[in-house]
């Protein structure tokens, strides 16, 4: 028998009845009654910690105009700043999920949001541009990788055996939430003083979310005497794994003798191009190309962040209960057809079709990722969140292309037309590539739990 370690009887209950007892959905009270299982918890400090730093995603499109008009840098590159940041992102996201094995999600996540505020307010006092890549690039890229979905697919994999499609779909929609609240804010900022004070109150955001880290996010349900949610049986937490870095890279020589492997990392490529790569990065600069005010085009990205909300969550609810694959197809497909209307959308003024994109756009912003998620559990059991990770780390590769080919394609076709065609056609590929992954998992060796 798995001995419990801590203090977790409920009344005069021994640690493992009363883990027992409150490992069942909402179970675990005196006389039957009914309560909440701490995962629940632990999601919700999952969500508050994404929200507060996801300052951070909303800034690379407002500051493109005010850096270009202050120091004269191109389009192309504050674009290049913004592309690596983007692939820190999504690279340091499979050594995160290790580095989470290894010495815990709160460590991790703490000293991640440490490395944001740190680099986010180190630019306030830039003059050249290899700062840029510097500061905004490589610090913030790093400290947002280990931020990055990654984080919301350990905490699910840990603390849920049921509910997953729908927690991880609550998480990731937990930085649309953070958009919704941060872009009109700094939007207004940066319109009304500078973009100076908008990078300071991202640096400040991610410190303020570091003491709930630090005190309320448990690393595994056993750390409190308790089963995963829905969980038949105990689960004793593992010991720490060593070699992060190492088993990181073996998980993925792993999953690439795989074909799922590259076609989720092939479809999440050109997700990450069609979001954060082109609209999340130059929707806003594109909109003012055609008279709109940054503030008014902020206010449409940060309502494409209520909807994404609202999608997420639903694709959470759909993948509980339908093909992910299938899933996948229609999202790639519905985003591209909506993405060849867009040029033209803008205008001076917001005007209702626009406000139909901006709404059917965010309810297909990251739906993708709960069924992608859902595909690497399905296809790669315990090595999921690290083979997820590397996914991610196709996504933002993706999104980096794009988001420095598209101020290159502004600076030399002096529009965005040709970009949002491209990501069309794109989106088109994603749909198919999708119904070509097999329903039934390949062999999977997977990688040793020690190294």
């Amino acid at each position: 028998m798995t001995r419990i370690s801590g203090e977790a009887a409920v009344g005069k209950r021994p640690a493992r009845e009363a883990a027992d007892t409150a490992g069942r959905p909402g179970g675990g009270g005196r006389g039957g009654r009914r309560r909440v299982h701490r995962a629940w918890f632990v999601a919700a400090v999952t969500f508050v910690t994404i929200v507060g730093a996801a300052a951070f995603r909303s800034v690379p499109g407002l500051f493109i105009d005010p850096l270009h008009e202050e120091f004269g840098w191109s389009r192309g590159t504050i674009g290049a700043a913004v592309s690596v940041n983007l692939a820190l992102y999504g690279l340091t996201a499979p050594f995160a999920a290790a580095l989470m094995d290894r010495y815990g999600i709160r460590r991790v996540v703490a000293a991640a949001l440490t490395v944001i505020a740190v680099g986010s307010g180190l630019t306030v006092w830039m003059t050249a541009a290899w700062q840029l890549l510097l500061c905004w690039g490589l610090l913030v890229g790093l400290g947002s990788g280990s931020m990055a979905l990654a984080f919301a697919a350990t905490v699910t994999n840990r603390w849920f055996t049921e509910r997953r499609g729908l927690v991880t779909g609550i998480l990731t929609a937990a930085s649309a939430s953070g958009q919704l609240i941060f872009l009109p804010v700094l939007s207004w900022i940066v319109a009304t003083h500078d973009w100076r004070p908008a990078a300071v109150t991202t640096a400040l955001a991610a410190l303020a979310v570091v003491p709930f880290v630090w005190l309320l996010l448990h690393d595994h349900p056993a750390d409190v005497g308790l089963r995963p949610y829905g969980a038949t049986e105990f689960v004793a937490k593992p010991a720490p794994v060593p070699g992060a870095a190492r088993r990181a890279v073996t998980v993925l020589f792993s999953a690439a003798r795989t074909g799922p492997f590259w076609l989720l990392a092939g479809t999440f490529a050109i997700c990450g191009a069609s979001t954060n790569g082109l609209i999340q990065t130059h929707f806003v600069p594109a909109s003012h190309d055609h008279g709109m005010p940054i503030t008014a085009a902020a206010s449409l990205l940060a309502v494409i962040g209520v909807f994404d909300v609202v999608g997420t969550v639903a694709s959470g609810w759909f993948t509980d209960r339908f093909e992910a694959r299938r899933l996948l197809a229609v999202y790639y497909a519905l985003r591209g057809v909506s993405l060849l209307f867009l040029p033209m959308l803008l205008a001076p003024a917001v005007q209702p079709p626009m406000i139909f994109f901006i709404v059917f756009y965010g309810l297909d912003w990251v739906a993708t990722v709960p069924p992608t998620l859902a595909l690497c559990r399905e296809h790669y059991g315990e090595d999921s969140a690290i083979v997820f990770g590397w996914v991610l780390a196709s996504h933002q590769i993706g999104a980096a292309l794009v988001a420095f080919l598209g101020g290159v394609a502004r600076d030399v076709f002096g529009s965005y037309d040709v970009v949002w065609y491209a990501s069309g056609a794109l989106c088109a590929a994603a749909a198919l590539m999708a119904l070509v992954i097999r329903r039934r998992p390949e062999a999977y060796a997977g990688a040793p739990t020690t190294v």
